[in-house]
């Protein structure tokens, strides 16, 4: 494992973290916590030490697991970091509320990096009247909290203006090679190093869109590279390569995903991609925005929805449509995965969809969310709809 030190306090940090907003889950979407305490434990193990979660994370669920899975010796073990949930905040006494129920959720005296939410230019307009910094102020000097941060979902003067608004330690900004232009991106990303703030990146695969499943187009152009790597090596090696990054956070769920960032972290150093890797990532960013029709990170701020539309996983197939090249497949699932065939519950189709726009307020990536679910349901769903439904319905049955 690589350690990178975070500017202002000297700590030595894994680039790689682990972010537990997909945990390993059962079935029922609850969280597996055998097998996710097994895999949080083997990632410390194996020298992760900055464990990422957050208020609403797995339905509010994330937190408290957490403090069960650092039992045992492993919170000595880790820089812990959580958030303040700001859209919840009506008055200065809330934040305390909050920050004092993380910490009994969590079952600690103290966090070491804690981030106010998602924000953007007018909630932090908001929080900033009801005296955000005098809360900050306090948390640090009672030492409930180490260090302040903030996770960023705006545009780039509204993050400039963030930083410049309040004596930051860090902040958590979205990064990958297909956002060096969007929210906060590479200006802000070098902005932020430049005013001392350590930097930790989130969704580094796009939600897992840059990983899983890789399109054939892309492919071809991967496997131009004279050195070897998967589409997730790739990725992760880019983001690192930026020296200003700090932390890479990674929501691992699966074992061989989570040894394949572990042996990437292992040898990613900034700087160390040659100008032709760079062009060759440039090629394949280039061919994804042929490819993909929403910019859907699967982060699920825009759930539930008033209508019981997945809107993540309409997106998510949607992509799957254009990047898989498998029309019949994709369309298939569809059915079979919006349908409820496969969770055993109620249709989440994107023509349940009204059009009431609780949904855009809601998006970090501020994706026009009834527009795209309207072409969804133009190219997914159609007269053959129910056929592929009963087809699911028969199929899925004799499993």
């Amino acid at each position: 494992m690589l350690y990178r030190k975070m500017p202002k306090n000297g700590d030595e940090l894994s680039i790689l973290g682990f972010g537990c907003m997909r945990l390993a889950s059962k079935e029922d979407g609850s969280i597996d916590e055998e097998r996710a305490t097994r895999q949080v434990r083997s990632a410390i193990d194996q020298g992760v030490n900055y464990v990422d979660t957050a208020w609403p994370y797995h339905m509010g669920e994330s937190e408290p697991f957490l403090g069960r899975a650092l039992a045992d010796g492993y919170r000595e073990k880790v820089k812990l970091a959580t958030k303040l949930p700001s859209w919840l905040i009506e008055s200065r006494e809330d934040m305390d509320k909050f920050l004092n129920a993380q910490l009994k959720k969590l079952n600690i005296d103290h966090i070491d990096y804690y981030l106010i939410h998602a924000l953007v230019g007018d909630l932090w307009d908001y929080i900033e009247k009801l005296g955000i910094a005098d809360f900050l102020d306090k948390a640090r000097a009672d030492g409930r909290i180490i260090n302040a941060g903030f996770s960023f979902h705006g545009s780039g003067d509204e993050f400039k203006r963030i930083v410049d608004a309040y004596d930051w330690d860090f902040c958590q900004i979205q990064y990958n090679f297909l956002d060096e232009k969007n929210q906060a991106g590479t200006e802000g990303l070098e902005y932020a190093a430049s005013k001392g703030l350590g930097v930790i990146i989130m969704e580094p695969l796009r939600g897992g869109y840059l990983a899983n499943p890789v399109p054939p187009a892309v492919q071809e152009i991967w496997d131009e590279a004279s050195t070897k790597r998967t589409a997730a090596e790739w990725a992760l090696f880019w983001v690192w390569n930026h020296p200003e990054v700090t932390v890479v956070l990674s929501g691992m769920n699966e074992d061989a995903h989570i040894e394949e960032n572990l042996a990437v972290a292992d040898k990613s150093y900034p700087d160390s991609l040659t100008e032709a890797e760079l062009q060759l990532v440039k090629k394949v960013e280039r061919k994804y925005r042929e490819l993909m029709k929403a910019g859907c990170t699967g982060c699920r701020y825009c759930m539930p929805c008033p209508e019981g539309v997945n809107i993540p996983l309409c997106f998510e197939t949607y992509n799957t449509l254009y990047m898989s090249g498998n029309a019949d497949e994709t369309k298939f699932m569809y059915a079979a995965r919006l349908g409820g065939v496969l969770s055993g519950g109620e249709a989440e189709f994107a023509s349940l969809c009204v059009q009431c726009g609780k949904c855009l307020e809601k998006c970090p990536q501020h994706l026009d969310i009834p527009m795209i679910l309207e072409s969804v349901v133009e190219e997914l769903e159609g007269p053959d709809l129910e056929g592929r439904l009963a087809m699911a319905r028969e199929i899925f049955k004799q499993i």
